[in-house]
């Protein structure tokens, strides 16, 4: 099989493609012939030596694939070879062949082709988890997202609609912005020629927001806490900026009783994001079933060609997911 490796750390240029043999599935393991991986900001910071794979997984970056079951290991009783599925991975996604676990493998939703499947795990894993579990979003509260047109955005947007929230959302352009409100935010800030917290606070009322999904830290986190209502949560999945917040003043969250969380997927152990996946599958998949909510696809590109997606997710300038394609 193909798969791609990092020679060394830095920046796309140490991108490599190389050849193995496929690996054989464990006990409680699938073989899956990857038809499409998705590409993850994640992926940038494994490349970096930033965000190394957990202990036993493989150095191959990719965390979510689409693709048909190859091979079943010992115990499994769910999944049959033939069977089309998308996974969530600790990582090795960007290969002709991963090793998947068998609960972290979801049936392709009959609107969507394996390709497009592709791009579902590892965005709905972390917004279902962090929006709703976590933070506790319920039907009409307001939710602020941060990188509305990235592809945690587009699910948040839609997710959170589906569920009955508003929805307000910064993006760095007036075209991402617009694309934003057309998947049903309700309000979108170009936070490069607008200030957020102004624009914010001027549509979200008196009430404040009741929820920020945050991937950027930094100068962010007091603002955002400014923004929150009494009870508001902020949920930190990444940090773009700094993750050290100078001068923090605990008293806003004292005297409004806020919540502040954050969470990463790729460390939990198996049986954790099973809990996510199951009620993914119960409360989310019946939405993509019937087309109400989708992942949104902005480009592909051969496997081969992971350098030219790499430079692209850095660019900043796609709107949802970034796809690897395997051709098979």
């Amino acid at each position: 099989m193909r798969y791609v490796y990092f020679d060394g750390e830095g920046g796309p240029e140490v991108i490599r493609i190389g050849e193995a043999e496929a690996p054989a599935p464990a006990a409680g393991q699938v073989l899956i012939e990857v038809v499409a991986a998705g590409v993850n900001r994640p992926d940038c910071m494994q490349r970096a030596g930033v965000y190394p794979p957990p202990p036993g997984e493989s150095n191959v970056p990719g965390l979510e694939v689409a693709g048909r079951i190859a091979a079943l290991g010992e115990g499994v009783k769910t999944l049959q070879p033939g069977d089309e599925v998308c996974a969530l991975l600790g990582s090795g996604g960007y290969a002709d062949y991963v090793l998947a676990a068998e609960p972290l493998c979801l049936p392709v939703p009959k609107t969507l082709s394996l390709i497009e499947a592709a791009g579902v795990p590892e965005t709905f894993f972390t917004v279902y988890d962090n929006v709703f579990t976590r933070g506790r979003l319920k039907a009409g509260e307001t939710l602020l997202v941060h990188g509305g047109s990235s592809g945690i955005g587009t699910t948040a947007i839609q997710l959170a609609k589906a569920f009955g929230a508003r929805v307000i959302v910064t993006a760095g352009s007036d075209d991402k912005c617009a694309f934003c409100r057309t998947l049903g935010a309700d309000f979108a800030i170009n936070y490069k020629t607008q200030d957020f917290v102004a624009e914010t606070k001027a549509f979200a009322g008196e009430h404040g927001v009741d929820l920020v999904l945050d991937m950027v830290a930094g100068s962010y986190f007091t603002k955002n806490l400014s923004l929150l209502a009494v009870e508001g949560r902020l949920v930190q999945i990444a940090c773009s900026a700094s993750g050290k917040i100078e001068g923090f003043n605990l008293w806003p969250v004292l005297l409004r009783r806020l919540t502040i969380t954050g969470s990463t997927l790729r460390a939990r152990s198996v049986a954790q994001k099973a809990e996510v996946a199951a009620a993914l599958r119960e409360s989310v998949w019946p939405l993509l079933e019937d087309g109400k909510v989708k992942p949104i696809i902005h480009a592909t590109f051969p496997l081969e060609q992971a350098r030219e997606a790499h430079e692209l997710m850095e660019s900043s300038s796609h709107v949802g997911k970034i796809l690897l394609v395997t051709g098979r």
